[in-house]
């Protein structure tokens, strides 16, 4: 099994975007040292508490302090960019970077109606056109338009040895019959929605088409999960992440993720039950525990999806928290491979 880490940058209260920016190079430089397969980094607008709009840059810094870890987009959204832009962007990337390059592609807006109004005034559109958008990008990387075709002769320079793999993002039937019709890799963002993950991996499997060098389907699930030494200091870690999000539906997280003080407060003055609502979250989208109790629900979630991989979205208020939190993982997960 292996293990990658997603990266969404997330600010802490009170730190600047720079930190989180900062923080997102040493987080993938532990996980090359940890053994993780992968590290993605998600694209955000205007979306408070992210720092990333713009992973094709990081990636471009990240690469040039790592040396084995695969760095990703988790995802490029491809409704709001040329494809051929995207392209010329990812082969740069890989030619760079030879053999280390994914290209996870996406629908979501990533941010608010504004946000999408001021990057393209015609994405709704866009998002229903994103199988052609895909199509499109596709026979960039593989150079294989037909000769009739206007862009025949069009090369997204420079051209890598090694082209970036193509990826589909999502959390419905709907991504994943575009992921096995065009024959790439899927990743599912379990910790968005697990009620579709069933149906949408299934979807995928079934229908997959070995059209591309990719020989067989290949999932990966992405998962919320927060370990420490102990299952109460877990719990404590986790609790910034859980006001954060109550804070960011009532417009009020702009700022990023409280301290573990300051969530406990939060709570305090509107007389939340924290330990029933992480609870409920925990029933849900998170796993939080000591490494054993965090391994043994990982298992289950292997057990239960069959992905080909595990991709972990780790917060915490404390970096060093959050750095605790990939290494417990990967000791419990990878053993001796770490």
């Amino acid at each position: 099994m292996k293990l990658g880490i997603l990266d969404q940058a997330p600010v802490t209260k009170g730190r600047p975007p720079k930190l989180a920016l900062e923080q997102a190079l040493k987080l993938a430089q532990a996980g090359e040292r940890l053994g993780y397969a992968r590290y993605w980094l998600a694209e955000h607008h205007h979306l408070g508490g992210l720092a990333c709009s713009a992973p094709e840059i990081m990636l471009g810094y990240i690469g040039a302090q790592t040396s084995t870890i695969r760095l990703g987009a988790g995802a490029i959204l491809l409704p709001y960019y040329s494809p051929y832009k995207v392209a010329e962007t990812f082969h740069m990337l890989a030619s760079l970077f030879p053999n280390r390059i994914d290209l996870g592609v996406a629908r979501s807006p990533g941010g608010p109606a504004e946000a999408s109004m001021a990057l393209s005034d015609r994405f709704l559109e866009r998002v229903w056109k994103l199988p052609e958008l895909f199509e499109e990008l596709l026979r960039f990387l593989d150079r294989d338009f037909p000769a009739d075709h206007p862009y025949a002769s069009l090369a997204a320079d420079p051209l890598p040895a090694i082209p970036p793999e193509p990826w589909i993002l999502g959390t419905s039937e709907k991504s994943a019959m575009l992921a096995a019709q065009k024959g790439v890799a899927y990743a599912y963002g379990h910790f968005m929605n697990i009620d579709n993950a069933h149906r949408a991996i299934d979807t995928y499997i079934r229908h997959f088409q070995p059209v591309r060098s990719l020989p067989k389907p290949y999932v990966l699930l992405a998962v919320s999960a927060v370990c420490a030494d102990t299952a109460d200091k877990a719990r404590k870690t986790a609790l910034s992440s859980y006001i954060w999000r109550l804070q960011t539906a009532d417009g009020s997280g702009s700022d990023g993720l409280p301290s573990p003080e300051e969530a406990t407060a939060y709570a305090a003055a509107r007389n939340l039950d924290t330990a029933a609502g992480l609870d409920k979250a925990l029933e849900k989208t998170m796993i939080v525990g000591s490494p054993a109790e965090v391994k043994q629900r990982l298992d289950a979630l292997q057990a239960a999806y069959r992905p080909d991989e595990l991709m972990i979205l780790s917060y915490a208020y404390d970096f060093e928290d959050r750095l605790r939190s990939y290494e417990l993982i990967a000791r419990a997960m990878l053993g001796g491979q770490t």
